[in-house]
């Protein structure tokens, strides 16, 4: 039998960060959540949570996590069916989901999908932030129920929905171009022209020189983790950088921003990948992400 009082602490500890933190959510002591996590821990033969500041899940504590969620939403279902059953006395708890996503959805049209999602829905969201080619690897390692990802192939255990291509340009400020590409966007330009890239996972401006150049090109870099800072940046003529069509275009049309090379766009096809278990319960939220996609990124 599965000790779900221990699983449950478990779970808060993760999502609070704190053994203090969880103690005061279970209404009990510190030592008592310590105490059941240990107890699970040394029945398993695994450490479930890196104990740090905050406390996170290992791989196989984010599994049993990921259990809880799913616990959760059929303990939903079943008081929705039998309200009899829920203690009068005690608050309704309500579940978190996890999911994953890239920065550049995230800041451009993946927001308005979860929050119209979040205002007609009884859970609570946990959205974490990885490059499009990595979020796949949250769902792989059972870290998150679902992630939107540049990843074609169908994850074992989920399912997967097209949701079309999030558009980039190659964007500057007409100054940082008058400066820098004075005769023209060539290899050798590119070479002494500062680049803006988000992290060491960020692949976009080296994709993009792959296309119009037809080969890899060392280049400077500022590093910026952040999509509004990458467009602000890039308009007060810090660097280069993909700036996502749904936030530049403005700026391009008016001429406040310009392409380094004109109609040169990179196109990033992206997914909507949910684990199988869940998908029915979350019937919504996928429908929300889809249509608001569908609606936003090409087609």
């Amino acid at each position: 039998m599965l000790d779900y009082p221990a699983l449950h602490a478990v779970a808060t500890v993760v999502q609070t960060g704190s053994f203090e933190k969880a103690a005061a959510a279970l209404n009990v002591t510190p030592s008592a959540v310590s105490q059941r996590v240990k107890q699970l821990e040394e029945r398993l033969g695994v450490v479930l949570i890196v104990r740090g500041n905050p406390c996170t899940a290992t791989e196989k504590g984010a599994w049993l996590c990921r259990h809880m969620e799913h616990v959760g939403m059929l303990e939903g279902e079943l008081m929705e069916h039998l309200p009899s059953l829920a203690d009068p006395d005690k608050p309704r708890e309500q579940v978190t989901l996890h999911i994953a996503t890239n920065a550049d959805s995230l800041g451009t049209w993946f927001l308005p999908a979860i929050s119209n999602f979040s205002r007609k829905s009884r859970y609570l969201l946990n959205v974490a932030i990885d490059d499009e080619e990595h979020t796949a690897e949250w769902l792989q390692r059972g870290r998150v129920l679902a992630a939107v990802t540049s990843v074609e192939k169908q994850i074992s255990g989920c399912r997967r929905t097209s949701l079309g291509a999030l558009r980039f340009h190659a964007t500057a400020s007409p100054e940082f171009v008058a400066k820098y590409f004075a005769d023209g966007v060539t290899a050798q330009a590119i070479g002494r022209a500062p680049a803006l890239t988000f992290n060491q996972k960020d692949t976009g401006q080296s994709r993009w020189i792959h296309q119009a150049f037809g080969q890899e090109l060392a280049h400077p870099t500022h590093w910026l983790p952040s999509t509004q800072s990458f467009l602000d940046a890039s308009l007060a003529g810090m660097g280069w950088c993909m700036n996502p069509a749904l936030l530049a275009g403005e700026h391009l049309a008016s001429g406040r921003l310009v392409e380094l090379i004109p109609d040169t766009p990179l196109d990033v096809p992206l997914f909507w990948q949910i684990n199988r278990l869940a998908a029915d319960r979350l019937t919504d939220l996928t429908r929300e992400v889809v249509a608001t996609a569908k609606s936003r990124l090409l087609g």
